[in-house]
């Protein structure tokens, strides 16, 4: 009789259509990190169907060596697939370290599903070197007015956490944009100006400025 690898073991557990069972065998694999663990752990990743067990997944990733997890993920950036780069995306993001911004092209930035672009936001933000802060809000000023309420709320999130250096590209949609862009703009300004502030009560205050000219 063949004896099972512990990586067999896990791949049949997380083939279990119990989602509680998917979780409890991610939550094992990041307990007891291996490297032969890492495969089937991104292949998974890229067919779960419940938020609860990808979270998962990507915390039992972060419990294995950065270097190897990465060297999987860069290879999920480049599919086809939605949640395959979503995914790698938010992974890579909780990993950190230098290996993660020079992973963000612009075509993630950019990129035709809101999902994957508000998450290449997100992390893009969050792990941008200083003295690219500016070139990147460039790139960002480019999607204003895009998708619907989560996906602008996403985008002026990222603006508010690039702080002043994104300021000129947010004046500059304000100056220079059509209606949309100018109202997504004044939107993101007064999140960057009162950061405690939620988006929600942003749009309440642009609106309210808008109506009071």
């Amino acid at each position: 009789m063949t004896e099972t690898s512990a990586a067999d073991r896990l791949e049949a557990a997380l083939a279990s259509l119990d989602p509680s069972a998917r979780v409890q065998a991610a939550m094992t694999a990041g307990t007891h990190p291996r490297s032969e663990y890492i495969p089937v752990l991104v292949a998974q990743c890229r067919i779960e169907p419940q938020f609860l067990v990808r979270e998962m997944l990507t915390w039992a990733l972060t419990r294995h060596d950065a270097d190897e997890v990465i060297d999987r993920l860069l290879v999920e950036l480049g599919s086809r697939g939605a949640q395959i780069r979503a995914q790698a995306l938010h992974t890579m993001s909780k990993i950190g370290g230098p290996r993660v911004w020079p992973a963000i092209t612009a075509d993630l930035l950019k990129d035709a599903d809101d999902a994957v672009a508000r998450v290449a936001w997100r992390t893009a933000a969050r792990h941008v070197p200083a003295a690219e802060a500016s070139a990147l809000a460039t790139t960002l000023a480019t999607q204003f007015a895009r998708g619907e309420d989560d996906t602008r709320r996403s985008l002026s999130e990222a603006f508010a956490t690039l702080g002043e250096p994104a300021r000129p590209q947010v004046d500059w949609a304000l100056a220079t944009g059509g209606p949309y862009t100018r109202a997504h703009a004044a939107v993101t300004a007064r999140l960057m100006d009162d950061p405690e502030a939620t988006y929600d009560e942003a749009v309440a205050a642009a609106q309210a400025s808008e109506v009071g000219r």
